[in-house]
């Protein structure tokens, strides 16, 4: 959120991930002034699998701070966004990265999600908190656009009940997170081999759900919050029941043995790779 207005190949190896941050995304800008308290609306967010857009947030924080930005985030920043129309889909603490904070968020399109944004960014919870959650941050210029890879692709997903504000700890289960950077947009041959080779593998791993997102490729309708530009990428999301369980199909050869060699031509460098344990309040989770 420091942004000014913000707030998987084999799960196995963890790569760096690199990303053009826009001055905006580290810097004060005019989003950091005050805005006007506004009255917070009653829009019904769309469910998780009517969102036809979703943003995959990364934000590296200062050293210990990760669990100050999760308990404000889970107490003020969830019914507040989704009273704009939004669905906060879920929010993760990185198991490999101890200060990295992800979390992902929908929208039925890009028009709705104009309005979320600046309904949100200009109403009174933000005004509220945007001081100490920006003092948590270093960078949350790393935001990937992203549509459903096909209709329902991302449909699996489990949306659970939420406890309330406060809840604190972990809900169960992983998610394992793999961005696969493309050398072109997602083509049909390849969404043909995600849905018959790719998925099927990481079930028979052990993955309860899947799910599966590309670029989306429309022009950024909030342009105060910068997206990541000028690359195409294929997100899976794997959730798993216990980290065990993650682990275990990790260090087998299924991946690959089954995927690996037959996917390498479609990809531009190697996967980048996130264990995400849920927060308390995150509704994704096992």
């Amino acid at each position: 959120m420091h942004d000014d207005t913000a707030l998987a190949a084999p799960p196995a190896t963890t790569h760096a991930t690199t990303h053009a941050t826009s001055p905006a995304a580290s810097h004060p800008t005019a989003l950091d002034a005050a805005a006007p308290a506004t009255a917070i609306p009653s829009a019904s967010p769309p469910s998780a699998e009517d969102c036809a857009v979703v943003e995959l947030r990364q934000y590296t924080l200062h050293p210990h701070q990760r669990d100050v930005l999760i308990d404000l985030f889970d107490r003020e920043f969830v019914e507040s966004q989704e009273a704009h129309g939004l669905r906060v889909l879920g929010q993760f603490r990185d198991l490999d990265r101890p200060d990295l904070f992800v979390w992902l968020r929908g929208f039925a399109d890009m028009e709705s999600r104009r309005r979320a944004l600046e309904g949100f960014y200009g109403g009174p919870t933000w005004a509220a908190h945007r001081n100490a959650a920006n003092a948590t941050m270093i960078d949350s210029g790393n935001v990937l656009l992203l549509r459903p890879a096909w209709p329902g692709a991302a449909a699996a997903l489990p949306q659970h009940p939420r406890p309330a504000p406060g809840a604190s700890g972990a809900a169960p289960g992983v998610l394992a997170a793999t961005v696969f950077y493309l050398r072109e947009a997602a083509t049909p041959a390849l969404l043909d081999f995600c849905r018959h080779r790719m998925a099927p593998t990481l079930q028979r791993g052990g993955a309860r759900q899947v799910a599966w997102y590309c670029t989306e490729t429309s022009a950024n309708t909030f342009p105060r919050l910068p997206v990541r530009e000028g690359e195409h990428v294929l997100l899976g999301l794997a959730l798993f029941g216990r980290e065990a369980a993650l682990d275990a199909f990790a260090t087998s050869t299924a991946w690959a043995r089954g995927v690996a060699t037959d996917l390498s031509p479609w990809l531009a460098r190697e996967p980048e790779t996130h264990r995400l344990q849920p927060t308390a309040r995150s509704a994704w989770h096992a």
